[in-house]
């Protein structure tokens, strides 16, 4: 009766669906209270600095990871109906039933039924907001600090963008094929959308703008390399690019390379583009914790600025977006890093570029910000770089890492990009090394 007396911890028990002795005796393994869920790897949005800007809600944040889910409810193809039978059309309307419609003129339509498969679990992703899919992402703007100035700008992003496939086994490995099936468990491939027959009588195509792939070389680790950007097909089949997003003509087949998912593996949406980071990636992946502790390493070295005297601190990771007094400032033309002062203003430049009081050279003059997304770090190196021209500072093999690897922006160009911000890259390099000056006493 004394609620008071009874830990908090077994009030919440209580409140449970199922029993907690049950649960504890349980002989299907899945449910035991003791062994954590099996985790296949996580999403993370680029542009983010480890939450988005209004704050991550529900299934719309800047990350999200993949468990093993209770039952398994991916599928497979099956049945394969052809020209516009009753029965094609009874599998359209059949909403226990996942199809994929492949409209090929007004008089016909291939309809692929889809049937249950144990041994794979399905998620999916897009920009719609309707129960089927699991992570909702929509444009990223680069530098954007709120959502205001996204929701102005008409989306590329699909509604339903593309699913990934994990298999319930080990070595669990997650494959991604592009489109998802919407709240009538149907994917529509219209007439204007690239789709064609198999050398099996399958069938396959492309979405309007197209789900790209990029596997990188020798992992995610500080060795690694970019790889090719290659598009993804509805049923998983891997194409050198299309001339441009949206073009009718798709690319050339591409053999030996599959649908499976590395550890630093990049998905574009056309608006967003996310990173998958394994289990066992993150696992070696510095936390949030080694970079709290990288942070206070720098404060505690108390560096000064060269003109004020003044020591600088990086401000705490929750801090992160509003600029501190004794937040460090840098010169992006060489590297000097100050506190904020107005000396050295070049009024005739419209007061972009400022002149570093240190060794004269001009450029750019911007605060420091730490990269607070781990995901994006390929080592646990101290934060001795930052990007340029944002200021996010993290190792130097993550921003020579970066600094890199093209990324896709708008219908056919690539550029390089700050992942904790996406904004475009600049200078020789697109990173520098920042000089901190140590306390005089």
């Amino acid at each position: 009766d004394n609620e008071q007396s009874v830990p908090q911890l077994l009030i919440r028990d209580v409140k449970l669906e199922k029993p907690l002795a049950k649960l504890m005796f349980s002989p299907d393994q899945d449910n035991h209270p003791s062994k954590a869920p099996v985790k296949y790897g996580e999403l993370i949005v680029l542009g983010y600095n480890g939450s988005l800007p209004n704050g991550d809600r529900g299934r719309r944040k800047s990350r999200f990871a993949l468990f093993k889910r209770p039952k398994a409810n991916g599928v497979k193809p099956s049945t394969v109906h052809i020209a516009c039978t009753p029965q094609a059309a009874k599998a359209i309307s059949n909403k226990d039933q996942h199809s994929i419609s492949y409209t090929l003129s007004r008089a016909q339509t291939v309809v692929v039924e889809y049937t249950h498969d144990s041994n794979t679990d399905m998620f999916q992703i897009g920009r719609s907001t309707e129960s089927p899919i699991d992570f909702v992402v929509t444009d990223t703007v680069p530098g954007s600090q709120s959502n205001v100035d996204t929701q102005s700008v008409q989306s590329t992003i699909s509604r339903f963008a593309c699913r990934i496939i994990c298999q319930r086994s080990p070595p669990f490995t997650a494959s991604i094929c592009a489109a998802g099936f919407d709240s009538s468990k149907n994917i529509f491939l219209g007439e204007k959308a690239a789709k064609w027959k198999t050398s099996d009588g399958q069938m396959d195509g492309l979405t309007t703008n197209g789900v790209l792939v990029m596997h990188p070389r020798n992992g995610f680790t500080e060795d690694s390399k970019p790889g090719v950007w290659r598009e993804i097909s509805v049923c998983g089949n891997v194409f050198s690019l299309r001339e441009t997003r949206s073009a009718q003509q798709r690319g050339k087949m591409v053999e030996n390379e599959s649908n499976q998912l590395q550890d630093g593996s990049l998905i574009d949406l056309c608006g967003a583009t996310l990173l998958w980071r394994t289990a066992e990636g993150l696992a070696r992946t510095p936390t949030l914790k080694h970079l709290e502790a990288l942070r206070q390493e720098i404060n505690a070295a108390r560096p000064q600025c060269p003109v004020g005297f003044n020591t600088l601190a990086f401000p705490s990771m929750k801090r992160k977006d509003v600029v501190d007094e004794k937040q460090p400032w840098v010169y992006l033309s060489c590297g000097h890093v100050h506190g904020y002062h107005n000396w050295g203003n070049k009024e005739e430049r419209d007061g972009k570029d400022r002149e570093c009081p240190m060794c004269r050279s001009v450029g750019p003059y911007v605060p420091l910000w730490l990269g607070c997304e781990a995901g994006f770090y390929v080592d646990a190196g101290p934060p001795t770089h930052a990007f340029s021209p944002c200021g996010h500072v993290c190792s130097e093999k993550t921003t020579a890492y970066w600094s890199q690897i093209p990324l896709p922006h708008g219908t056919h160009t690539f550029h390089a990009a700050c992942p904790f911000c996406a904004h475009q890259l600049a200078g020789e390099q697109g990173y520098i090394r920042l000089i901190f000056q140590g306390p005089l006493d």
